[in-house]
C-alpha cells in the first residue's frame, strides 16, 4: 500500500517541482509544502515502525543462531531460517521507504524554494 502512495507522492512532486507544469506561484508553492509536509510525517511514522520490525527481526535471526550452537535443537534452526526468510524482505521494503522519503526531503526543499523567491539554495 505505501509503495503505490509513495510511487504517486514522488512522481507528483518531481513533475510539481521540474517546471514542466509551467511553474507554480510562490502561494501555490506553499500550500503544496504544506501538503508535503503532511506527507512527509506520515511516511516518517511508517518508516519508525518499519525500522522497529526490521531491527527486532534482525536481533531476533541474530539471537536464534547462539541459540542454537548451544541447544542444537532442530526447531531453532528452522526458526532461523524462517527469520531470515522474513528479514530479507523487510530490509528491501525498508531500503525503498528510507531511499524515498530523502527523495520527498529534496522536494520538500526545492518547493520551499519556490515559494519563497528570496531564499539562495544552500544545499
Amino acid at each position: 500500500m505505501y509503495k503505490h502512495r509513495l510511487r504517486v507522492a514522488l512522481k507528483y512532486y518531481e513533475e510539481l517541482t521540474s517546471g514542466s507544469e509551467g511553474g507554480i506561484s510562490p502561494d501555490e508553492a506553499q500550500k503544496e509544502l504544506e501538503r508535503l509536509r503532511i506527507q512527509i510525517g506520515f511516511f516518517q511514522h511508517e518508516r519508525l515502525i518499519h525500522l522497529i520490525v526490521t531491527v527486532l527481526f534482525g536481533l531476533a535471526t541474530v539471537i536464534t543462531v547462539p541459540a542454537y550452537l548451544a541447544i542444537q535443537e532442530l526447531a531453532l534452526l528452522v526458526l532461523g531460517a524462517l527469520f531470515i526468510v522474513l528479514l530479507v524482505p523487510y530490509i528491501i521494503h525498508y531500503f525503498h521507504l528510507e531511499n524515498g522519503v530523502q527523495q520527498l526531503y529534496l522536494y520538500h526543499n526545492e518547493l520551499e524554494l519556490l515559494a519563497n523567491p528570496g531564499y539562495k539554495k544552500i544545499y
